[in-house]
């Protein structure tokens, strides 16, 4: 006879399992299961069996399912097995061998895993214990506070075993093993910080350094989100450890013939004497918070960094460099991956080109791509910056400053921390303000062909401190902005993005979706561009709506997105969307600027000037005109002429919902008439 906890409420016996009856019958079972051979009082069931108040007849229910359950194991063979439900007073007790309990046989068995010491063991030993896990813990349960803390405790018990078995995979080099363990358990606990930076290191150790990165961005903001924190120290030191195991030439781990030996110095230092860029992150004997790479060669079973061949001191130089070297480590490659089906934008790259391999001026160019919302900047710059990466042999930096977010912008010093670990920089010697950072990092590149690119930036002041000074440097800064001020006191080439028109269009959806569906429809494809407004996120969440609708025909899309009233919400596609997009521009405006936005998306073709501006924001023309410029800058309405201003229709569309909502005009930011 077997008790099952982890999953669906179960007895079996043999192949047969035991009918244990209603929901609240199946909750005293599992409540007596979760302290075996130990006596539970009555009240306490009753307490748990009923999240209100309980009904006066309370005391005779509980007896009752009791009495069944007794009769019920009782005809299962209980007694052959040990078994016995006894009654002492107002409390019951089950006693039986504890083994039996598929929790209790979890918990042996993880107990006996040791997987930094003996790695080659854990993993079948966790393995099996993970095994044992059906579905969610005490399922079929009543939905109780207190069913609910014993669910997530033993929950917690699980993941604490997902990670373990993650780091026995990883001490034994198997980390594509652990990366596909890892990456299920984190899409379902993505504020588990631990499991985070497990998956991280694994990710990383397989060579997908962007992917290791971009989940402790999503992190970081989930937890910003939801929980109004940071990244706490274990998540926090992986992405530190990552950062410096690139600079130091860290890559993918291959497994050496000493990676499965067993004891203390196999888990300080997998893989023996093996390179750091051969093994990347690595973990640090007796250190508390987990894989810490040296960056400069093999680690001894102290924790003590030996330069290769050298005697064992390590020598390096005030500045985070390393003595007679003008370089901290091997180059940094931190670009995200390159966009997905990227097309077109020829002129554009080109514009690029010309401005960022431009050494004519023995200073260090400068591009800003500006653009609304939705229009491609970032894909736009990465694309650059990976078909340009060869002419930045030291290395490429990126970093989203979150300008256009929900939470709050990056700060420089938080960048320039990260930049310099991924130059080499040791984390002490990191200064802690954004003044002697920012020097530091200049110094640091000036003698290097480096490529930085800042992505998501809110203003010129922000972008300032991240600037590299080297003549050999180049950098791209994207933005809904234009930073005028980055073009008056840095000479900043601006590269302006519009939208695409109906063939560039049309050809995006067809690289989404198959060259043949849209061929059947062009006219439909035509006018699918249209209601995007021609912005290329807007057809691609246009295009996961048709991959999630196969036998849709483009036309039907369209005529679905003719109705204005849902079309913010088909171009949207989970979390990504144009009217999260177009939000996070608004946020941004001043409550004067909010409402002139809302004022003029009543134009009915959006079109207009600033005297008619005026007359239906109800300002006078000097703050009119004032508000004008700062929508123009912002790209939320574009100067086609002279005193000629339009207004996109999903521009419109975004501005009369928020206006609809809010009962004015529109959602406010700032409220001081006046950008940040």
């Amino acid at each position: 006879m077997e008790f099952s906890l982890l999953g669906p409420i179960a007895v079996t016996t043999g192949s047969a399992e035991l009918s244990l009856g209603p929901a609240k019958r199946r909750s005293v079972l599992a409540l007596l299961l979760l302290q075996p051979n130990t006596t539970v009082p009555l009240e306490q069931l009753i307490d748990s069996l009923w999240e209100d108040e309980p009904p006066e007849h309370a005391r005779t229910v509980v007896q009752g399912h009791v009495s069944r359950l007794r009769a019920t194991l009782a005809e299962g063979g209980a007694e052959a097995y040990g078994i016995e439900l006894t009654t002492h007073g107002s409390a019951y007790l089950l006693r039986l061998p504890e083994e039996l309990i598929d929790a209790h046989r979890f918990g042996e068995l993880v107990a006996l895993a040791r997987p930094e010491v003996a790695p080659g063991d854990a993993v079948p030993l966790l393995r099996e214990a993970l095994g044992l896990w059906h579905g969610p813990a005490l399922t079929g349960t009543v939905t109780s506070p207190p069913f609910a803390a014993a669910a997530h405790a033993l929950e917690e018990r699980r993941l604490t075993a997902v990670e373990a078995l993650g780091r026995a995979h990883g001490v034994l080099g198997e980390h594509e093993q652990a990366a596909a363990m890892l990456y299920s358990a984190a899409v379902n606990h993505p504020l588990r910080e631990g499991l985070i930076a497990g998956l991280m290191r694994a990710l990383f150790r397989t060579g997908r350094q962007s992917d290791a990165l971009e989940w402790f961005h999503r992190t970081r903001r989930l937890l910003n989100e939801e929980l109004g924190v940071d990244p706490g120290e274990r998540l926090r030191g992986a992405y530190e450890e990552i950062l410096r195991a690139e600079a130091a030439g860290g890559g993918r781990a291959k497994p050496a013939d000493g990676a499965r030996a067993a004891g203390p110095a196999s888990a300080g230092a997998p893989g023996g004497s093996r390179s750091a860029a051969d093994r990347g992150p690595q973990p640090v004997a007796g250190a508390d918070r987990g894989p810490v790479p040296d960056g400069t060669g093999t680690v001894d079973a102290r924790g003590d960094a030996a330069v290769p061949g050298g005697d064992g001191a390590r020598t390096g130089t005030t500045d985070g460099t390393r003595a007679g070297s003008g370089r901290a480590g091997a180059a940094p490659r931190l670009l995200p991956r390159a966009p997905a089906r990227f097309l077109g934008r020829e002129r554009e790259l080109a514009a690029l080109t010309a401005v960022l391999t431009d050494g004519g001026t023995g200073e260090s160019p400068l591009a800003v791509v500006a653009g609304p919302a939705g229009v491609g900047k970032t894909a736009c710059a990465v694309q650059w910056a990976h078909l340009c990466a060869g002419a930045f042999p030291d290395g490429q930096l990126f970093a989203d400053l979150r300008g256009f977010g929900e939470g709050d912008e990056a700060a420089p010093a938080e960048i320039l921390r990260d930049f310099l670990l991924a130059l080499g920089t040791p984390p002490e010697r990191v200064p802690g303000s954004a003044q002697a950072a920012s020097a530091l990092f200049r110094s640091l590149v000036a003698e290097r062909r480096l490529l930085v690119v800042l992505d998501n930036a809110r203003s010129s002041a922000q972008v300032r401190p991240l600037l590299p000074g080297g003549p050999h440097c180049a950098t791209v800064v994207t933005s809904r902005s234009r930073l005028d001020g980055l073009v008056a006191t840095d000479c900043a080439r601006p590269v302006g993005l519009q939208t695409l028109g109906h063939e560039e269009g049309a050809a995006l959806l067809g690289a989404m979706l198959g060259a043949e569906r849209v061929a059947e429809d062009p006219a439909a494809a035509r006018e699918l561009v249209d209601l995007c407004d021609g912005l290329p996120l807007a057809l691609r969440a246009a295009a996961a709506q048709l991959t999630a609708r196969p036998r849709w025909r483009l036309a039907r899309l369209a005529a679905a997105l003719r109705d204005e009233r849902r079309r913010l919400a088909l171009l949207s596609a989970e979390d990504t969307g144009i009217a999260a997009a177009l939000r996070m521009s608004v946020a941004r405006l001043s409550a004067d600027d909010a409402q002139l936005l809302s004022a003029l998306a009543t134009s009915a073709d959006g079109h207009l000037n600033a005297s008619l501006a005026a007359a239906l924001a109800g300002y006078d023309p000097e703050r009119t005109q004032d508000g004008l410029d700062r929508l123009a800058e912002m790209h939320l309405v574009d100067e086609e002429a002279t005193d000629v201003y339009t207004i996109s229709t999903l521009t419109q569309l975004f501005a009369r919902d928020e206006r609809g909502e809010s009962g004015e005009g529109g959602k406010h930011g700032t409220g001081d008439g006046s950008k940040e």
